[in-house]
């Protein structure tokens, strides 16, 4: 996978991030929600994922961040500029495939030779 792409977990962390910084639990819970319940993200999955957008400077923690009612929550992180440009740069390459797609006859006709 080259270095600058996002993995699904990643795209969905930054997506909920664009919107509000959250805790890891609470990225989980909006995530899980967004799919309807199709997606179950794993908490070692999660906060593998943000320690790697953390590393590449797409997230960081939010330490002026007022702590939240629930101290075992952890830390809240945000999303920094390059991850908003990451994944701006992601949902282009997405809205390129599907507009190529268009529809499922471009996959069933591909499909059937």
């Amino acid at each position: 996978m080259p270095t600058d792409e996002l993995s699904d977990v990643a795209v969905e962390i930054l997506l909920t991030l664009s919107q509000q910084p959250g805790h890891g639990y609470a990225i989980k819970l909006d995530i899980e929600e967004r799919a309807g319940g199709d997606y179950v993200l794993g908490s070692g999955s999660l906060y593998q994922a943000l320690r790697r957008l953390e590393r590449r400077g797409l997230v960081a923690v939010d330490d002026a961040a007022p702590p939240t009612e629930d101290a075992r929550r952890g830390k809240v992180y945000r999303i920094e500029g390059a991850g908003r440009e990451a994944l701006e740069g992601e949902l282009a390459r997405m809205r390129r495939v599907l507009r190529f797609a268009g529809d499922d006859a471009v996959v069933s006709e591909r499909g059937s030779s």
